[in-house]
């Protein structure tokens, strides 16, 4: 690829030019966080994107004739209304007065021995996400930005690198080393920023801190994201450059437009990019609350280097939530390539949790399959799900330390088996048995407790609960007592100790499902051999002229 003389010098280790704004000083010191984003712009997206993709398959089927060739015009076709136009082109095609936009019969005629290949915007699409997450080894709030560029969010990143030029050097140096034409620039906004990306003299250009206005005013209306229409309105009133527009009056600015609409769209864009309103980002991902990230000068090819590093950024991270007494259900590695490529692994918890040790534990499972390509050379670790721990009191019983045997065991079925093979029961709001609790994922949040649903005086639950009564013969010494024989699936049993009732009414404000239509009496009953059951009576003997007689069900087993 021929790379202009600035990104050459990127490759080689050189500087990079940077528009400092004479007149506004950049503060060393201010009070609050400043917002600063960067604009990311590929102006041969497609192409390089292609480009890529055959230098990595170089060793695949793929026919020579359609191989983008540096030395040679190269295009990329797509259907248009007057049949096949060109989309993308590379620096050699432009040289022969090509562009985009172009029929392809037009461009033939100008220059016969273009090489054209079919362009593939869903491809592009997909890529440009890819791009998108794996910059995320710079900040955690990254999103593509149309169908050529991105947008990264660094409030608040940049000592992490050394501040914003060192950020801004490996980031044009990482997008041009993975073979994309890259041109970026950094500002207050994002509208600010992306009007850097495309038309500063530099590839990379860094605004000052409340220099948004100042810096902008040399730029071209374009610069505001404008329809061609609105820009070619705006240079015909003589005002061509972005700065040309502070002075206007916005109601004679407005008037100025065939419909209202117009006049507000450029007054809106002109706003947005000086920071006088508000404009709304849409990351790939939630922002974390707790990240914790490491980059090394010599890529990671090995799992112990991997596993040292996940050490060290496990014990920071769960040194930050113990210091804000919090933990997290939810914690994911990712691994960045030096290649493009991006390895993600999460575990999830069934408690909130910030042991280091049990993270290790668990992440140590999921370490075999990461492919490091040609090495890892940023990983971050993400805590997400984040709650507020409880102090729980040390006990002499061995009760908390088998809760947390039990809560370990689960993480370790999760991250093995899958958050939807493990279930565990939740209480719900009901006196009826078989709807008093509901099965949920174990990384779902208490939000109750067991104990809160089980008042003193009621009697224990079985161990075996049916989520649908089974009908049984009873024969009982008195009608209202417990039963004395009993007849189930089939096999007669003879009962040998009762305790109960425990009488149980009907949920007068559900609808009524058989055989729930009737009081309950439930009795805790063991035959001979020994086994227990768990029966009741659905309805009294008194009612039964009126209704029907009751009937008995088993709802449980206990042994």
């Amino acid at each position: 690829m021929r790379w202009t003389a600035a990104h050459q010098a990127i490759l080689a280790g050189g500087s990079i030019s940077f528009v400092v704004v004479a007149g506004v000083p950049q503060p060393l010191i201010w009070s609050g966080i400043v917002r600063r984003v960067i604009s990311v712009w590929l102006p041969r997206w497609p192409v390089d994107r292609l480009r890529r993709e055959h230098r990595i398959r170089r060793k695949s089927s793929t026919s020579p004739s359609v191989r983008p060739d540096d030395t040679q015009p190269f295009a990329l076709a797509t259907a248009g209304r007057d049949g096949l136009v060109l989309s993308a082109v590379n620096q050699q095609a432009e040289i022969e007065g090509l562009k985009s936009g172009m029929r392809l019969a037009d461009a033939h005629a100008l220059f016969p021995a273009l090489r054209v290949h079919q362009a593939d915007e869903e491809a592009d699409r997909q890529s440009l996400l890819r791009l998108a997450l794996w910059c995320g080894r710079f900040t955690p709030w990254t999103a593509p930005n149309g169908t050529d560029g991105l947008v990264l969010d660094i409030t608040g990143c940049a000592h992490l690198f050394g501040g914003e030029e060192a950020l801004m050097a490996e980031l044009v140096g990482a997008l041009v080393g993975l073979g994309f034409e890259a041109r970026l620039g950094l500002a207050d906004t994002a509208a600010a920023a992306w009007a850097c990306a495309r038309f500063a003299d530099d590839p990379v250009t860094i605004l000052p801190v409340d220099g948004t206005a100042t810096a902008l005013a040399p730029f071209p209306v374009e610069g505001l994201d404008l329809n061609k229409d609105a820009a070619m309105v705006l240079r015909r009133m003589g005002l061509s450059t972005i700065g040309a527009l502070y002075d206007i009056p916005r109601t004679s600015l407005g008037r100025r437009f065939r419909t209202t609409k117009e006049g507000e769209t450029v007054l809106e864009r002109l706003d947005r990019a000086l920071g006088r309103i508000s404009e709304p980002l849409s990351p790939l991902m939630p922002q974390p609350q707790y990240l914790r990230r490491m980059a090394f000068s010599e890529p990671l090819m090995l799992r112990d280097g991997l596993e040292a590093a996940l050490r060290h950024l496990a014990a920071e991270l769960t040194q930050a939530l113990d210091r804000d007494h919090k933990g997290a259900r939810r914690y994911t590695l990712w691994c960045y390539r030096v290649d493009g490529g991006i390895e993600q692994r999460p575990i999830s918890l069934a408690r909130s949790s910030h042991d280091p040790e049990h993270l290790l534990r668990l992440f140590a499972e999921r370490l075999d399959d990461i492919d490091a390509g040609f090495g890892i050379d940023v990983v971050t670790l993400h805590a997400s799900r984040i709650e507020t721990t409880i102090n729980d009191q040390l006990s002499l019983t061995r009760g908390g330390r088998a809760r947390d045997g039990v809560d370990r065991l689960v993480d370790r079925l999760i991250n093995r088996l899958g958050t939807a093979a493990v279930i565990r029961p939740q209480p719900v709001e009901s006196h009826l048995p078989e709807r008093a609790c509901r099965r949920v994922p174990p990384d779902i949040a208490e939000d109750t407790a067991w104990s809160d649903h089980m008042p003193p005086e009621r009697q224990a639950r079985p161990f075996r609960l049916f989520m649908r009564p089974e009908a049984i013969e009873v024969m009982a010494e008195v009608p209202d007592g417990p039963p004395l024989i009993f007849t189930w699936r089939r096999v007669t049993r003879r009962v040998a100790h009762a305790a109960g009732p425990e009488r149980i009414a009907p949920e007068w404000w559900t609808t009524p499902v058989e055989p729930d239509e009737a009081l309950r009496d439930y009795y805790q009953v063991e035959d001979t051999a020994g086994r227990r059951y768990w029966l009741f009576r659905a309805g009294l003997y008194q009612d039964s002229a009126t209704k029907s007689p009751p009937s008995w069900y088993v709802h449980g087993l206990d042994g």
